[in-house]
């Protein structure tokens, strides 16, 4: 590889329509030219990759950290790197096995034959990628469907155009343009993007967008991976300690200042204990964050606009009744950064913005419930979540909540943990997307298993053959009771 690159500098000009579809063209000639891809060709591409994080990871925290204004390269390093590395190491671990032929028993009635699933590439994956965690929800996805043989082009997230300039420079050193590449540009350039004839495509990004998007792919059938978000809730028991619930509350809330699909959006907490827990949240964000303003460890809300969105979800609230309880150790001024103190509203109500939207900043909703029929009532009549969390030690509430209440995902007794487990899938479900990647998962979504059927010379298909008589009757008979 090149020398590093630097990575304040944005891109100089974005990827035209034109170029783009002859991206897509050679890509597509490719996987058809090369259907079979060996097993050693994929390690070698994921340790290319690698080699790409290990050699040029910190250049690219930098770049987030340009991006966002503010951004510790520690959690990016954690939250992008680690993810990345960790994926890498259980892909190239398990790939020899998932690569091979499933071999699959055969029923009676065709016996002796033998069958299996060939597992192989579906040919050119796209993928969308968002500006929350830029590095690693652009390269996950794309590691998995080049583990599963795929030809791939991303079309990072414009928000974050040092990061975006820096992978399409990396990435091109590092593979051929008809083996993986990045595409830059605008919204008009990602529409155009979500038009070409994929053989998938994985959008994460918002519900009302990968509406857009899957509307788009529906034109060529092309399948589609959608991971997009939505409202998840914690539910507090009862039995809970509120200081030990609400730091790990406070850490899932305000990783990346709450600009994470999978972050709590808002906590439902037993009739009477709201100020409690609020008190809790308090003495948590100042263990996590000693101070706000100025800390690189409390990112910055990624643009204007964003943080606008936000101000004017918290202006609504209040204006309708809702009573703010702004968070702020050290009480340092924001006005001149983008960084906002974390803030719990409560009294919030179905009619507030903040309780339609996903928030996606670090505003918290503390809601009261009285049983926990009612909390449950209170997830299932919204749209179904990408993530849930509940908090306690009584082990038949938990599991009532578990049987009772249908999400993408789910971690008990902390947050945002389950996505880090590799053997677990990670996908929505209605609302919140869906289809999975992770893991086998992953490697399985970005496969085609084509079910192979080797009739042996002794089988007896001829015995199903017309004309239909006595022997045929005869036959069917005997399997009717076999069945």
């Amino acid at each position: 590889m090149n020398a590093t690159p630097t990575p304040a500098t944005p891109p100089a000009a974005s990827t035209t329509e034109l170029s783009l579809r002859s991206l897509f063209d050679a890509q597509h000639r490719a996987s058809r030219a090369q259907v079979e891809v060996p097993l050693a060709l994929r390690r070698d591409r994921l340790q290319r990759m690698r080699r790409l994080l290990d050699e040029h990871g910190a250049a690219l925290a930098l770049a987030v950290q340009a991006d966002f204004g503010v951004r510790s390269p520690q959690l990016t390093d954690i939250a992008d790197m680690f993810v990345l590395r960790t994926l890498l190491s259980h892909t190239l671990k398990h790939l020899p096995k998932w690569v091979k032929p499933v071999k699959v028993s055969t029923p009676i009635y065709l016996q002796p034959s033998s069958a299996y699933l060939q597992r192989q590439p579906l040919g050119v994956v796209g993928v969308i990628s968002p500006w929350n965690y830029p590095v690693q929800l652009a390269l996950a996805p794309a590691i998995t469907a080049l583990a599963a043989g795929n030809r791939v082009m991303l079309k990072p997230s414009e928000l974050t155009p040092r990061t975006s300039a820096l992978m399409a420079q990396l990435i091109g050193q590092a593979f051929a343009a008809d083996e993986f590449c990045v595409v830059e540009g605008d919204a008009a350039l990602a529409a155009a993007f979500t038009h070409l004839p994929f053989d998938h495509l994985v959008f994460t990004g918002s519900t009302a967008t990968g509406r857009k998007v899957a509307e788009a792919a529906a034109a060529n059938l092309t399948p589609t991976t959608l991971e997009l978000g939505g409202k998840s809730p914690c539910i507090v028991d009862a039995s809970s300690d509120l200081d030990g619930v609400a730091l790990k509350i406070a850490h899932g809330k305000l990783l990346n200042a709450g600009q994470t699909c999978i972050a709590p959006d808002y906590v439902l907490v037993p009739a009477g204990r709201e100020a409690a827990f609020g008190e809790a949240f308090t003495r948590a964000v100042a263990k996590l964050f000693p101070t706000i303003a100025g800390n690189p460890d409390y990112a910055a809300i990624i643009s204007p606009r964003h943080h606008e969105r936000l101000q004017a979800l918290l202006a609504q609230a209040e204006g309708q009744g809702a009573s703010l309880q702004v968070v702020n150790p050290g009480g340092a001024a924001l006005d001149t950064s983008r960084q906002m103190a974390p803030v719990l509203v409560f009294g919030a109500t179905p009619a507030m913005k903040l309780m339609d939207e996903e928030i996606f900043g670090p505003i918290l909703p503390v809601l009261p419930y009285a049983t926990l029929d009612e909390a449950i009532r209170f997830i299932n009549d919204r749209p179904r979540p990408l993530a849930l969390y509940w908090f306690g030690t009584d082990t038949d509430a938990r599991d009532a909540v578990l049987a009772r209440t249908v999400s993408g995902g789910v971690t008990v007794n902390d947050t945002l943990m389950h996505i880090a487990h590799d053997n677990l899938p990670f996908g929505g479900v209605g609302d919140s997307g869906w289809g999975a990647y992770h893991g086998e998962t992953g490697f399985l979504r970005f496969t085609q298993q084509k079910p192979v059927l080797v009739s042996s010379k002794w089988a007896r298909g001829d015995l199903f053959y017309p004309p239909y008589g006595k022997r045929f009757d005869q036959i069917m008979g005997l399997l009717k009771r076999w069945l």
